[in-house]
Order: structure tokens, then C-alpha cells, then sequence
């Protein structure tokens, strides 16, 4: 019995041995070498089932026996798995883990490829910008018109497509804000700056397609902007043949701001046209950021825009010859009026962000957006059309005059507007943003406020070998002419939810985001609802590859130019608004693959999405230069469907490149008929090539290239149906050297001057470095044998820039 008890009494203390003998509690965060918290990053004891998952904020809590060795094992996709060994370890300890990116990250990179993507957005950080060479002075468009499934036919223009969408397709936030660009604009010549300075910014997000539920209501794509707080005393000054700008920051603990100044002028590249003239384009724009962060509470923002450009004209002569080798003609126009236009924009806005812990938070923002339009032109043009090598337009060929040039056509034309237009739109808008174990849930609502005027009035006359078109018997009748007065006030309502959920299984990595937006206009009583969804998949297999799927509604809620509707008989066009209108819509389907890979020890990444697009309650338009002419009508379904891919990496080791190459079709049916939209472009292929001279890296070359299919056309003022043309296609390579003259990057100043400047660059760019005449639009006359010709609008030839970049 003694023995019998000894045993019990050994068994019953055996546990509380152990228990005596001791455990540690560990705890801590897993970072990236960015600081950034990991989730869902796997800790466990080596050997053992102990172990669990980080949450959002990156911190775990583990309990580990007292041994003499414990090792804890941090493992996540994407990462390099990191081990920590504890000697006896007691009570609570506390151990944070940083773990490094299985790829390397580039000392000067465009596209951030530290963090997967798994969303529908690319992150992409301006850098690449500012030695680009560009036309239209630095905008960082130029930099979006450079990727996978975007297309630009216009240096002149900060627009661009999409996927198959028109400019207006395309939605742009700074900040959380939705951006406004004048309506009224008609050419390239007279656009001046975009809305985005380049100075200011810090982070670009784009998608081009099957992006998330919290952007708003347009079918083609998102860029999303964020403006840079600074964190010390700088500024840059830039100054080119283009233009001037100027920036300084400034930050303290709890208050931050940016202030910026630019001015642009097209007269240097406009002066390489075909139509010369006395042209005086100026455009100047003031914008600023300030953030106040009184506490960790509270967060105080403002964004303030004040955007003026004029565009003054008066044009002298032109000369455009045209043709093929066997057939060359020749278009000389003399002119007298000109034309003055002024377009001055407004924006201004707030916001109040509470934290109220790590976990949630809300915003309040109000934002306020107003325009001031004019276009105002008398141009009148006696033309000559005629054939260099004598042929005529009937397909003869006259002996008299094979040597000298014959005249087939002569003609006036007059052109005359009288444009006006304002617009206010009021935005206020709540958003909130909740974290919750592994999800991460957004909502927002928003309220807009719309007030919109016009007052238009366009004519044109054209008499062509003293008949005045269209001819008729008793009366002169002008080609085309327009009336226009209306006025708009309208309210919208909208609402989003959306939910970003990560988790693990033996398959890899998921990233799965779904959401719902909604939206209410109470001018045609619509209510539209987008259902939107995306998942992503990093398998275990194969770390390196990313797979991502997308899919969702997505509308194009009519603002202003899709319901005017006009109504045109004998010749003349009056616009009433449409109050049947409704939204146009785009179901999209996409898939996509990201590959990561290394090669002559140099980091690559090859991207492909493959795309299909159901266009249904579409308004046909017409493009006229960089003006989208609606129909004012749902008259249209259609399609777009096409293939993008792009291979980004470094060409030459320690520079940024990429190639891109997109193939797409699209086509509505109108009436019963299939037809190209405006933007069927079949093929794109864009370049950015970055290079260093051989062992001297302050010597600096970016090349930007661009080979797409032209785009359909035809008579101005006709139906799409007659649209059967297609301009040739567009090709184009601009190309900069930089020379850095000054580099305090590392804190090694020299000199009295040069220690107060961080960077100097000086550059030097030639435009349209083959001397290709691209074709920016069409002037149609008619000869004397009633023969219409196509006379081409040439953009830009070859011109040569020189820039100086200096920051401090």
C-alpha cells in the first residue's frame, strides 16, 4: 500500500512538475524591410504543432515551453523564411521579425515590385517621369500612356485610352477626390495642363480594368492618385522650352505642406505644324496640399487648384501635301480671323479623417469643383487643291501640264463659335475603413450636387468652285450648323460597401475582394448597381507566379455631354436634353497571370491579362480631334475584347524598362450593324527604355516609343456608319539624354553653391526623333469633278527640347 500510494502521489505531481518547470509567452510584430506589416505570416515552434497566423497588423502572440532551445520558425509566400532560437525562455517576451523579399529590391524602380500585386490596381511611383522625354511637358498621363492597354494618337494631349473606352471613360481621383477636366476643349493645341502635378505626387494607382467596388461610375478604368506629405524642407525648380515649375515642401511634427507653381506653353511645338500662324497658348496653374495631424486622432487635409489657359490663334497660311507616289496632292489654305478661347477651372477641398484606433476609421471630405469656358473663333480660308504630277481627278493625265502643278479644286470656307459654358459640382462624401481578423471592410456614402449651363453656337460655310455646299437651286445653305441653350441641376446619390478577406490553405495565398456600389440620379430617376468581385492566388508550387481573376458591372453614369441629344434637319443641329437617358454598361471579365523571374542576375516580371468586355445601353459618338461627340441617345450595344501584356525589368542592370504589347477589337451594333467603335485599335506596341552610359551612370538616356494601328474615320458631321476609313498608323519615338551635374543624394556636399542642391540634371530631347508625319485628323474639300478628299491634320515633326531639373 506504501508503494501504492508513493506512485499515485509521483503521478498527481508530475503535470504540476512540468507546469513548475515553466512557459514563455512570445509576441511581437512581422514587418517587411518597408516597416509595413505582414499579414497572415505563419510563426511556429520548429519540431512542433505549435504555431499560429499574424493578423492584420502584423502581430502574433505564442505560447512556448521552457526548454533549454526553442526555435521559432517566421514563414511567409513571398518572403524569406526566418528562424529565431530562445535559450530557456520565461514569462513574456517580446520579438519583432523583419523579413526580407525573396526578390531584390531596385535601387531606382517606376513599378513597386517589393509588394505583390493581388488587386486589379498597379502601383507605380512616378520617378520614371521626370527624365522622360514628353511633349506635353512632364504629365504623368504620359507615363500611364506607356502601359499595357493604353493608347495615346495625340503628344499634344494629356488623354488617353483604355481598353477600347473613350477619354471619357476614364476616371481620375487626387487624394479620394474625383477630378473634373474642361468640356469645351476640342484640339490638343488648346489643352494646357493636366489636373495631376507631377511634382506633387507620391504614389500612382491604376487599373485598367475589374477594379474595386470604392471607385466610382465610369466603364474604362481608374487612376488613383495620392499626393506626397514631406518629412523636410524641399523643393525643385524646373525649367525647358516648354515651360517653367516650381515646388517646395515644407513638414514640422504635426503639420505638413506642398505648394506648387507651373506655367506651359505650346507655341514651340505648335510653331512645327502645318498651318502657320501667330499662335499665344499660355497656361498656368496653382496647386496646394496642406495636412494638419493635430494628435493620433485626428488627421486635417486641403487641396486647393487655381487653373487658368488661354489659347490665341491667328493663323496666316498652310501647306499639306498628301497622297501616295503615283498621286501626290497638294492642299494650300490662306486665312484671316482667329480665335481666342479661355478656360479657367477652380477646385478646392477638405477633408477630416478620426482614427479611432488602429482598426478603424472614418473620413469626412467635401470638395468643390467649378469651370469657366469660353470658345470663341471667325476663321475664314480660300483653299487650292492640287495635283504635282498633273493627274487629274478623273483618272486622266494631262500632257500639258505633267510638269507643273494643276489645279483640281478651289474653295472658301468660314468658320465661326460662340461657346459658352459653366459648371459646379458640390461633393460630400463619409468613408470609413474597419479591420477585422483577416478582413478588411470599406464602405462610403456621397452626395453630388450638379449645376451646369451652356450656351453654344457653331457654324460653318464651305463654297467649293463657286457652289456653295450642300447646293441647292434657290438658297445658300451652310454644311453644318449648331444651337445650343440649356441648363442643368441635379442631385446624386451614391453608396459602396466592399470587403478584402486574406487567407491560407494548402494551395497558397488568397486575396479575395468583394463589393457593391450603387448610385441614384434624380434627373432621369435611375438607379444603377454594380456587384464587383476579385481574387488572387499565390501558390505554394511556385512563389514567383501570381494569378488573378476579376470580374464586376460596371457603369458610365452620363454627365453632361452623353445626354445632349441632337436633332439635325437641313442642316442644322439643335441639342435638347435627354431626359430618358440611361447609364451605359460594361460587364467585365478578366484574367491575369504576374511571373517573377531572374535572368543575367537581374530581377524581370512578365504580366498578361486577358480581357472581355459586354457593352450594353451604349450612346455612339464621334471623336473630332480630342472632342467626343455624343449621340445623346442608347441606340448601341457592343463588345471589346483583347489581350495585354508587358515585360518589365532591368534591360540594363540598375535602370527601369518595359515593352508592352496589346491586341484588341471592339465593335458596337448600330441599327441592326456591326461596326468598329472610334477607338478600335488592333494592335498597340509602347517602349521605355532606360540606359546609362558604360561606366559613368551620370549620364542618363530614356527612350519612349510608340507603334499603334490607326484608328477608324470618316466625314465630319456624318453618322458612324460612314465610318469606314482608317488613318494610317501611329508611330512615334521621342528620345532624351541627361546629364547629371549635380549629386548630394548621399550627403556628400561640395562647394559653397552646390551644398544647398540635392540633384541638377540637365537634358536635351528630340521629339519625334524619325520625323514621322503622324495624322491627327481630317479637313475634307471637294474638287471640281465632285470628288471628295481627306486632306491630313499632321501633328508634330521633329523637334528638339532642352530641360533643366534642379532639387533641393
Amino acid at each position: 500500500m506504501k508503494y501504492c500510494a508513493l506512485i499515485a502521489l509521483m503521478i498527481l505531481l508530475f503535470p504540476a512538475a512540468i507546469i513548475a518547470k515553466g512557459t514563455a509567452k512570445v509576441s511581437g510584430i512581422v514587418m517587411d524591410q518597408d516597416n509595413n506589416p505582414i499579414e497572415i505570416a505563419s510563426v511556429k515552434v520548429q519540431g512542433k504543432a505549435t504555431g499560429t497566423v499574424t493578423d492584420l497588423k502584423g502581430h502574433y502572440s505564442l505560447t512556448v515551453s521552457s526548454e533549454d532551445s526553442v526555435v521559432i520558425v517566421y514563414s511567409m509566400l513571398g518572403y524569406n523564411t526566418k528562424k529565431r532560437v530562445l535559450r530557456n525562455p520565461q514569462g513574456e517576451i517580446t520579438l519583432n521579425v523583419v523579413l526580407l523579399n525573396t526578390g531584390i529590391e531596385l535601387g531606382e524602380v517606376t513599378v513597386t515590385e517589393t509588394k505583390r500585386q493581388t488587386g486589379m490596381t498597379e502601383k507605380i511611383k512616378p520617378n520614371g517621369a521626370k527624365l522622360m522625354p514628353d511633349a506635353s511637358g512632364g504629365n504623368i498621363e504620359a507615363l500611364i500612356a506607356t502601359q499595357a492597354g493604353v493608347s495615346s494618337h495625340n503628344e499634344l494631349s494629356s488623354q488617353y485610352n483604355v481598353r477600347g473606352g473613350s477619354f471619357d471613360e476614364n476616371i481620375v481621383y487626387v487624394n479620394g477626390v474625383e477630378i473634373y477636366r474642361p468640356l469645351l476643349i476640342r484640339s490638343g493645341q488648346q489643352e494646357g495642363l493636366s489636373f495631376i502635378n507631377p511634382d506633387m505626387v507620391q504614389e500612382i494607382g491604376f487599373s485598367s480594368g475589374g477594379y474595386e467596388a470604392k471607385y466610382g461610375d465610369k466603364m474604362s478604368s481608374v487612376l488613383d492618385i495620392t499626393y506626397k506629405k514631406p518629412e523636410r524642407l524641399e523643393g525643385s525648380v524646373s525649367a525647358s522650352l516648354l515651360g517653367t515649375s516650381a515646388y517646395v515642401g515644407y513638414a514640422s511634427k504635426h503639420f505638413s505642406m506642398t505648394h506648387s507653381i507651373r506655367y506651359k506653353t505650346n507655341r514651340y511645338l505648335l510653331g512645327g505644324l502645318d498651318t502657320k500662324g501667330e499662335y499665344d497658348p499660355s497656361f498656368l496653374d496653382y496647386q496646394t496640399y496642406l495636412n494638419w495631424t493635430p494628435n493620433k486622432r485626428w488627421e486635417i487635409g486641403f487641396i486647393g487648384n487655381l487653373s487658368q489657359n488661354r489659347y490665341n490663334f491667328i493663323p496666316k497660311d498652310r501647306t499639306t501635301k498628301f497622297g501616295t507616289m503615283a498621286s501626290v496632292q497638294e492642299f494650300k489654305v490662306y486665312f484671316e480671323g482667329q480665335e481666342r478661347d479661355l478656360f479657367q477651372t477652380y477646385f478646392g477641398s477638405g477633408n477630416i479623417t478620426y482614427h479611432l484606433n488602429p482598426y478603424n476609421d472614418i473620413t469626412f471630405i467635401y470638395s468643390a469643383f467649378h469651370t469657366k469656358e469660353q470658345e470663341t473663333y471667325d476663321i475664314t480660308g480660300q483653299y487650292w487643291l492640287s495635283s504635282i504630277d498633273g493627274s487629274t481627278s478623273d483618272g486622266s493625265t494631262s500632257s500639258e501640264t505633267t510638269s507643273e502643278d494643276q489645279t483640281i479644286g478651289v474653295g472658301t470656307y468660314m468658320e465661326h463659335a460662340r461657346n459658352y459654358l459653366h459648371a459646379n459640382v458640390q461633393n460630400y462624401s463619409i468613408t470609413g475603413s474597419h479591420k477585422v481578423k483577416s478582413n478588411l471592410i470599406k464602405w462610403g456614402l456621397e452626395f453630388k450636387k450638379e449645376f451646369i449651363k451652356d450656351k453654344l453656337r457653331e457654324w460653318e460655310m464651305r463654297d467649293s468652285a463657286g457652289y456653295s455646299l450642300p447646293h441647292t437651286n434657290n438658297e445658300v445653305e451652310l454644311i453644318y450648323s449648331l444651337a445650343s441653350k440649356n441648363e442643368i441641376r441635379s442631385d446624386r446619390y451614391s453608396f459602396y460597401v466592399q470587403d478584402t478577406y486574406k487567407f491560407s490553405s494548402n494551395l497558397g495565398l488568397f486575396t479575395l475582394n468583394t463589393g457593391v456600389r450603387g448610385s441614384y440620379w434624380n434627373w432621369n430617376k435611375e438607379f444603377i448597381f454594380s456587384p464587383r468581385a476579385s481574387v488572387a492566388l499565390i501558390p505554394r508550387f511556385n512563389e514567383n507566379l501570381t494569378f488573378r481573376a476579376a470580374t464586376g458591372v460596371y457603369y458610365q453614369a452620363p454627365f453632361y455631354k452623353e445626354f445632349r441629344d441632337t436633332t439635325t434637319v437641313d442642316g442644322n443641329t439643335i441639342v435638347t436634353l435627354n431626359k430618358d437617358i440611361k447609364s451605359q454598361r460594361s460587364i467585365h471579365f478578366v484574367l491575369a497571370s504576374d511571373y517573377k523571374f531572374r535572368t543575367l542576375g537581374r530581377p524581370f516580371k512578365f504580366t498578361t491579362e486577358l480581357y472581355y468586355k459586354k457593352l450594353n445601353n451604349l450612346v455612339p459618338y464621334n471623336v473630332d480631334n480630342v472632342r467626343v461627340s455624343y449621340y445623346g441617345k442608347n441606340m448601341a450595344s457592343g463588345y471589346a475584347t483583347g489581350l495585354d501584356m508587358k515585360l518589365f525589368g532591368e534591360f540594363v542592370q540598375g535602370t527601369d524598362s518595359w515593352l508592352c504589347l496589346s491586341l484588341m477589337q471592339t465593335e458596337e451594333k448600330i441599327n441592326d450593324k456591326w461596326i468598329p467603335r472610334p477607338t478600335d485599335q488592333r494592335y498597340n506596341i509602347s517602349l521605355y527604355f532606360s540606359d546609362y552610359f558604360p561606366g559613368n551612370k551620370k549620364w542618363k538616356m530614356n527612350l519612349k516609343a510608340s507603334w499603334a494601328d490607326g484608328l477608324p474615320f470618316g466625314p465630319p458631321h456624318s453618322g458612324r456608319e460612314e465610318m469606314v476609313f482608317r488613318t494610317p498608323p501611329y508611330r512615334r519615338v521621342d528620345i532624351g539624354m541627361s546629364r547629371q551635374l549635380i549629386d548630394n543624394e548621399n550627403g556628400d556636399y561640395r562647394g559653397r553653391f552646390s551644398r544647398h542642391i540635392r540633384n541638377m540634371w540637365l537634358g536635351m530631347d528630340v521629339f519625334n526623333l524619325l520625323g514621322i508625319n503622324n495624322v491627327n485628323s481630317y479637313y475634307w474639300v471637294t474638287d471640281v469633278y465632285n470628288n471628295q478628299y481627306a486632306v491630313p491634320n499632321y501633328l508634330t515633326s521633329r523637334q528638339i527640347n532642352v530641360r533643366l531639373l534642379i532639387e533641393f
